[in-house]
């Protein structure tokens, strides 16, 4: 068994170097991401999307996603501003502005927003009453996105949004809300009928000084009582009298007396 010869041998070496610089040195990145390049440790402006060649060994890449990330914030104790006990989660969206910042001023920026998040969540959340954390969720939304990207700003990281998703309250203050919800319906309930039953003395007394004023009215209503009352099968018939009939008869006897 004969060996290699060293010419075919070196041959080999070169074709192994020659594939293994172009694998190393050329990079395809994708229409969402960016290349951080280090060139002997010193940043050099950003690259792609695209082919994009590099030197092995001397430069080092870094792939950064420009997408939308969106992360949940795990459920988090927060005592609020009335000294009540909550479990607040909410999701975070955020995407990367700028790629230089986001790799060299932290040193996981994924991470880096998580734990702010998390923190903004309690701090904000603890200024609230749990009235506005449940009937303002847009306001605490709002204030929640601007602080978060107040703070990730230096990181080149943009906050787009913050959602609050779930409030577990403890099961005695669910009580409390449900007896407060039932009061509040009894009370509106209360002041529509007290609403109907003036509206309606409004209108018997708009028809009170009607009557008062024209004197057939009040005939036009007895004739109508009448055939009410005729209508039905009643065995007994009440005919209300109007006082103008028996008016005389009273006068004569206050005069008598």
């Amino acid at each position: 068994m004969t060996g290699i010869p060293p010419q075919f041998m070196g041959f080999l070496i070169v074709m192994f170097l020659v594939i293994y610089f172009f694998s190393s040195a050329i990079k395809i990145l994708r229409e969402y991401e960016r290349g951080v390049v280090f060139r002997l440790g010193r940043i050099i402006p950003v690259k792609g999307p695209g082919l994009v060649i590099i030197i092995p060994v001397i430069d080092k890449l870094v792939r950064v996603s420009l997408r939308t990330v969106a992360f949940d914030v795990p459920p988090q104790d927060v005592i609020t501003r009335d000294n009540i006990s909550v479990k607040v989660n909410a999701v975070v969206y955020f995407r990367v502005m700028d790629p230089i910042k986001a790799i060299t001023a932290v040193e996981d920026f994924y991470y880096a927003t998580s734990q702010m998040s998390q923190t903004t969540l309690r701090s904000i959340l603890g200024q609230s009453q749990l009235d506005d954390l449940l009937a303002k969720r847009e306001e605490i939304n709002a204030e929640l996105q601007k602080v978060i990207d107040q703070q990730t700003e230096p990181w080149g990281v943009k906050v787009t949004a913050v959602e609050v998703k779930n409030v577990d309250l403890p099961v005695e203050m669910q009580r409390a809300i449900a007896k407060q919800a039932e009061a509040e319906r009894e009370r509106r309930a209360k002041v529509i009928h007290a609403e109907g039953e003036f509206q309606a003395s409004q209108k018997l007394a708009d028809a009170a000084k009607i009557i008062a004023t024209e004197t057939g009215a009040l005939q036009l209503r007895f004739l109508q009582t009448l055939a009410e009352i005729a209508t039905e099968k009643n065995s007994t018939i009440i005919f209300p009298v109007p006082i103008d009939l028996i008016k005389p008869f009273l006068d004569k006897k206050g005069k008598a007396d």
